[in-house]
This record gives structure tokens, C-alpha cells and sequence, in this order.
């Protein structure tokens, strides 16, 4: 059996071309949504919970995985940490999908700041006076919180009930929420900073599908600074950064 664990869109086209040779397949996704928009795929069965390492290799153990294909988000760190240890322990093929980075191609443009973690924040803030948009996410909301800075945060998120909760629950006021589900253009990147008079936008480099190239290049339209949270470096022991290859790469060893 074929382990999936998804997290992006493009899980959902692995699984899809996976369709063309096997139903014997396990979806693994973090929210009863995810397993909601896979209705029309064909798999045995799934999970719509998020796993910890011992609970994912009972999983594993118990559907006789042999393959096991990680298409979580690039920032999902502990997901792909604790999808690695278990196929490695259990012998299991492990087969990276990497989204392709957006960022990178703007490395060379002093508007655009690259760092390596949030704390890093403080640093490329220190001579940046007024707003901020944070696109970075709700996961990560209270890392910026906690840097206590004296900029007014923007906070856009996915406009869920449980996001918002939780943003409040973080001491988030209404009025530094924006709630959108992404991606959103360039034009509309646009208007919301010139809407919030923002002078920087966090955001990380989630990859085409992620919207990242749009934001980037809405601040550099507005001449404003894009602080973007790095990738972390890991080298895997299988990568795919196409999907195609990858499904080329796994089919013969479909029984």
C-alpha cells in the first residue's frame, strides 16, 4: 500500500495520477477538510487527523505501507521530521514531493529580505517605521507576537472559525484581522497594502500555489520590503520537485 500524506494542492494531482494505476492508497491529511475535498478520489482509506510519530508508524504498521510519498507543506517541518524517522525505522520507501520556490529568483533585490527564522524580525524591523502585513500564516502568529514589536501587525489568515478563535484567543484585535483565503493576485496584494499604508509584508516562500511571486511582487510595485521566512534546508533521500517524475518514479513499484 501507498502512504500520502497531503498538505498542498499538488497532493491532491499526486493523487490523481496515483488513480491511473492504484486505489491502494492511504491519505493522511491534519483537518476533516482535507479529507472533505477528496471526495471524488479513490483511495482505502483515510485520516483526517493530525498524527504524532508513534501514532503515524501504528498507521503505517497496521496498513502494510510500503511506500510512503510526503507532499506536506514546505514549512510543515514536524510532519516531514516525524514521516522520515518512521519510514526509516520501518524500512518504508520515502519519496519527497518539495513545492519549487518562488522567492529565489528575487534574491538579488535589496527590497526583498530573506531570513532565517522570525526572531529575525526585530533586526529587519528595527529602522522600518508603521504598518505591517503578516501573510505568514496563523500557525505562526505567536512567534511575531512574542517580539513584542512596536509596528501595528496585520494579521491576514484563512477565514475559518477555529483560525479565528485562535487568533483571538492570541489577544489579536478585530481590527488587525484581515480574513481571505488565498491565493490572492498581485492587484489585490496591492490594494491591501495601500489600503493598511503597510511599509513591509512577511510572508513565506510557499511556492507558486502559495501566492508567493504575487506578493513579492506587489511590494516591489509599492516599493515597500518583502521579509521572507526562509525554507529550512534538508537533504532528503528521495526529492521530487515535479509531480509527473515522481508518479513516473513510483508506479513500478506498484503491485
Amino acid at each position: 500500500m501507498i502512504a500520502l500524506i497531503l498538505g498542498t494542492s499538488e497532493g491532491r494531482e499526486i493523487l490523481s495520477l496515483l488513480n491511473k494505476f492504484t486505489d491502494n492508497i492511504l491519505i493522511s491529511t491534519a483537518t476533516a477538510y482535507g479529507g472533505e475535498i477528496l471526495k471524488n478520489y479513490k483511495y482505502k482509506k483515510l485520516n483526517t487527523k493530525p498524527l504524532n510519530k508513534e501514532e503515524l508508524s501504528n498507521m503505517l504498521k497496521e496498513n502494510q505501507v510500503n511506500i510512503l510519498i510526503d507532499a506536506s507543506h514546505p514549512y510543515a517541518l514536524e510532519v516531514t521530521k516525524n514521516a522520515r524517522k518512521v519510514s526509516k525505522d520501518l524500512n518504508i520507501e520515502y519519496v519527497r514531493y518539495e513545492r519549487p520556490s518562488s522567492a529565489e529568483e528575487f534574491k538579488e533585490n535589496k527590497k526583498v529580505v530573506f531570513l532565517e527564522d522570525y526572531k529575525d524580525l526585530n533586526e529587519a524591523l528595527k529602522n522600518i517605521k508603521g504598518n505591517i502585513l503578516n501573510t505568514s500564516g496563523s500557525r505562526n502568529m505567536d512567534k511575531i507576537l512574542d517580539l513584542k514589536l512596536e509596528n501595528r501587525i496585520i494579521h491576514r489568515v484563512l477565514p475559518s472559525v477555529k483560525v479565528l478563535e485562535d487568533c483571538f484567543n492570541l489577544g489579536v484585535k478585530v481590527e488587525d484581522l484581515m480574513a481571505i483565503k488565498g491565493p490572492i493576485s498581485k492587484e489585490l496584494n496591492k490594494a491591501f497594502i495601500k489600503d493598511y499604508d503597510a511599509k513591509a509584508l512577511i510572508l513565506k516562500d510557499s511556492g507558486p500555489q502559495g501566492g508567493t511571486k504575487e506578493k513579492i511582487l506587489a511590494c516591489l510595485e509599492c516599493d515597500i520590503y518583502a521579509l521572507v521566512i526562509k525554507r529550512k534546508k534538508i537533504n532528503y533521500e528521495r526529492e521530487f520537485n515535479n509531480i509527473e517524475t515522481l508518479v513516473e518514479y513510483i508506479s513500478p513499484m506498484i503491485n
